[in-house]
């Protein structure tokens, strides 16, 4: 919404300067986007008559001219303008005036002939002007007057962001009205007084659907001048509001838009065929508008209608055919009141839309059409002349305004403040509302014209923005803070990530929506989860694995030539279990690149399986491995990721198909995991240090080549006795001395007792038992 201060001020004018009412108004939820001069400064420039013109001698296209700017004499100056003539009242450039780019005036000669000033076109003001040539001025302008004060040049321009619950902020009345509650200072609205009908003539208007048509008033107007030129102040105020003018009867309803807030139209009444019903579309219509488009009528349209045609698209836009144009004499102006719930989204399903559904999609006062048609006649009856005839109504279904109940203690325990009963009914009355006291409150009843006040929340911002968010103390809330318990049983978030970031992982935050390509890629997923209104084609699933988007970001890296990637990410997943939606949250890593940063003490080395494996370790100790299979992974190295013996996630190195499909130089190694088996961690138990030396033994184990070392190490840690403290495998051997088809694991074997040192013969039957384990559940034959 953007307006001009100057005719803001002719409605009520506060003490404020240009950037007080400016921020006034942003704080009071009124956001003033920008404010910006109506026209560039500029100085000496005055209103001179052209008194004579005579041809340049030495130039064609350039006019010797005498003018009279109101200092006494006659004043010589060169023009080039094509439409330079005697009598005209144009703006003269003065010697010593600073035109707009400090272009500075001053007396010089042209072709031989001397120039005391510049004759001035609306271009080089910054004043809007479709002539081309001399900015021609009214023959009343008073000579020798500043063209700044004449043209009221000395103006702002404001352009409010008006939040869609604020269609009350939509015209010049509703902003006046918002800034007199705001300041106190008297509001001067224009009379709206009825016009006396001079002729009888009238149309017959009938409302046939009245769910979406609340009321519906006309009037004829004969022997009008449509020909007739828009007055000077009216044209400003529509162009400082960011409309063109169009024609004189268009811009009288235009301007009414604007200062009441009421769209209205104008029909060329020798066009319209009987009498005015309004009407839902009929299959088949069609309907030219005003901007030339042919629209096809659906039928849930509500369209103005005559007894044989549609003239209109009710609230949205007026038909070509009875348009009103300069050569009209009788015209029917129409102010009407349409449902937003009506309006609302079929202007962008049109694929148009005008400042009329704007306002109607978001709520017209209803009770505002007779003003603004009595207003609208004595415009054009004042400019154009004519007949107005008696004003013919229908009436359907109106919005209810029920009263909202607020009450004080609500209000300053919400505020934080205390106001008085007094001063919180003022407010309530300087915005309009009707108040009723009631025992601890108020019953408040808005005016048409809020559709945003409904409960009592609504009332209490009401209270907040009047009496000033900047006069609400900022004071910090004062309360009781005691520690909670922290289970030692639960690994905290923050701990996990600075846990995974220290084995110098970076985490990432990507879009839960995915393309359906990534699902069926990495989660052999037939049936995700799909988005009914998509952001973008590429974003049309809910993700049901992080493996997509740790890959893209690896392909984003890698195109910004970056050497070494190493990522995780924490966050939800989607999928269907059952016909229902289950959203259970995982952690997921992907390694790429050398093992370690590149440096002169360690050779480059490419990151492996078993890299990942360790910094999965890390954070899920208690976890075993066994060989798996996953779409997304290479079939020979992939391992699901086991906890007390639920598979919980899975890792590897991704499948060579999508290595070669996503234009990746090498495989990444990845990880996924279920987030609730990783936060679940094993409670710290305290114990002695033993003070008698340990034993450790070594055992060479050879075992079949596809036998996985997890299931010896298992075989023996399960076989241990309490004296074992540690088993852990150090090496893996193939080769000399080992058949082939074999290969042989050491095993280091920690043994201690916290209350003595062990015996020779403990140790040995000690190790006799884990020989045996380990014959017996995976064919283990000591080397």
């Amino acid at each position: 919404m953007q307006f001009s201060e100057q005719w803001l001020r002719s409605w009520v004018n506060p003490s404020l300067s240009t950037d007080e009412l400016s921020y006034l108004l942003t704080m009071a939820g009124l956001e003033v986007e920008e404010v910006t001069a109506a026209a560039p400064a500029f100085s000496g420039v005055v209103v001179a008559e052209v008194k004579e013109v005579v041809k340049h001698e030495n130039a064609d296209r350039l006019r010797v001219t005498k003018v009279d700017a109101g200092t006494g004499e006659l004043i010589q100056i060169v023009c080039g303008a094509p439409n330079v003539a005697p009598g005209l009242r144009v703006p003269c450039a003065l010697p010593g005036a600073v035109l707009p780019g400090d272009f500075r005036i001053k007396p010089t000669k042209m072709r031989g002939v001397e120039s005391n000033g510049m004759l001035c076109s609306g271009k080089e003001l910054g004043v809007p002007d479709e002539v081309d040539g001399l900015l021609v001025l009214p023959a009343d302008a008073p000579v020798g007057q500043s063209i700044r004060e004449y043209l009221q040049l000395d103006d702002s321009l404001f352009t409010l962001k008006v939040t869609p619950n604020r269609a009350d902020a939509l015209s010049m009345r509703g902003i006046a009205r918002e800034v007199a509650a705001l300041t106190g200072a008297p509001l001067q609205a224009p009379a709206c007084q009825p016009v006396a009908a001079v002729c009888e003539s009238t149309l017959p208007v009938h409302i046939e659907a009245p769910q979406a048509c609340g009321r519906y008033i006309g009037r004829v107007v004969r022997n009008v001048n449509a020909a007739a030129s828009t007055p000077d102040w009216l044209r400003r105020r529509l162009e400082r509001a960011g409309l063109r003018s169009i024609s004189v009867i268009v811009d009288i309803t235009n301007y009414l838009l604007l200062e009441l807030g009421q769209p209205m139209h104008a029909f060329d009444l020798g066009k319209v065929e009987g009498g005015i019903t309004v009407r839902m579309a009929r299959p088949g219509e069609k309907l030219v508008c005003l901007n030339e488009k042919e629209v096809a009528l659906e039928e849930d349209l509500l369209v103005i209608a005559d007894d044989a045609k549609s003239l209109a698209i009710a609230g949205i836009m007026g038909g070509l055919e009875s348009g009103v144009t300069p050569s009209s004499t009788d015209i029917f102006l129409e102010s009407a009141f349409f449902h937003p719930e009506q309006i609302a989204g079929k202007a962008r399903r049109l694929g148009f839309g005008s400042d009329s559904s704007y306002r109607y999609e978001r709520g017209v006062d209803f009770t505002l059409q007779r003003d603004a048609i009595e207003r609208a006649t004595q415009l054009i009856v004042d400019i154009c002349g004519g007949e107005p005839g008696p004003l013919t109504e229908s009436v359907g279904r109106l919005p209810e305004r029920p009263a909202v109940t607020v009450r004080i203690e609500r209000i300053n325990r919400v505020l934080g403040i205390r106001l008085a009963e007094e001063d919180v009914h003022a407010i309530f009355q300087r915005l309009g509302f009707e108040v009723v006291p009631i025992e601890g409150g108020f019953c408040v009843t808005p005016p048409a014209a809020r559709y945003d006040i409904a409960i009592e929340e609504d009332l209490i911002e009401e209270v907040a923005r009047v009496h000033g968010y900047d006069a609400i103390p900022s004071d910090a809330p004062v309360s009781r803070l005691r520690m909670l318990p922290l289970p030692e049983d639960r690994l905290p978030r923050s701990q996990l990530r600075r846990q995974i970031a220290a084995r110098d992982y970076q985490e990432v935050v990507s879009y839960a929506f995915v393309d359906e390509r990534w699902e069926q890629d990495f989660a052999a997923n037939a049936d995700p989860v799909r988005l009914i209104n998509p952001i973008a084609s590429q974003m049309s699933v809910m993700r049901s694995t992080l493996i997509g988007g740790l890959v893209s970001v690896l392909s984003a890296n890698l195109n910004r030539k970056q050497p070494r990637v190493r990522i995780f990410e924490i966050a939800r997943v989607f999928r269907k279990d059952e016909g229902m939606l289950v959203q259970p949250e995982k952690v997921a890593g992907l390694a790429w690149g050398s093992r370690w940063p590149e440096q002169w003490g360690v050779p480059q080395q490419k990151v492996d399986f078993y890299d990942v494996k360790a910094d999965v370790e890390s954070f899920l100790p208690q976890a075993e491995y066994r060989v798996a299979q996953h779409p997304a992974f290479h079939p020979g190295r992939c391992a699901e990721v086991v906890v007390a013996g639920r598979v919980v996630g899975v890792m590897g190195e991704l499948h060579p198909q999508w290595v070669q499909a996503y234009d990746l130089p090498s495989a990444p190694v990845l990880f996924e995991l279920d987030l609730q088996p990783v936060e679940a961690c094993i409670p710290v138990k305290a114990r002695p240090v033993s003070r008698f030396q340990g034993v450790r033994r070594d055992l060479a184990l050879v075992v079949d080549e596809s036998l996985p070392v997890q299931t010896v190490l298992v075989a023996l840690q399960q076989a241990a006795s309490s004296l074992v403290t540690e088993v852990a495998v150090f090496d893996v051997y193939r080769g000399k001395g080992v058949e082939e088809g074999k290969k042989s694991l050491a095993f280091r074997v920690q043994m201690q007792e916290m209350t003595r040192t062990l015996t020779d013969d403990e140790v040995e039957a000690e190790v006799k038992r884990l020989l045996d384990a380990a014959a017996l559940k995976a064919g283990a034959v000591l080397r």
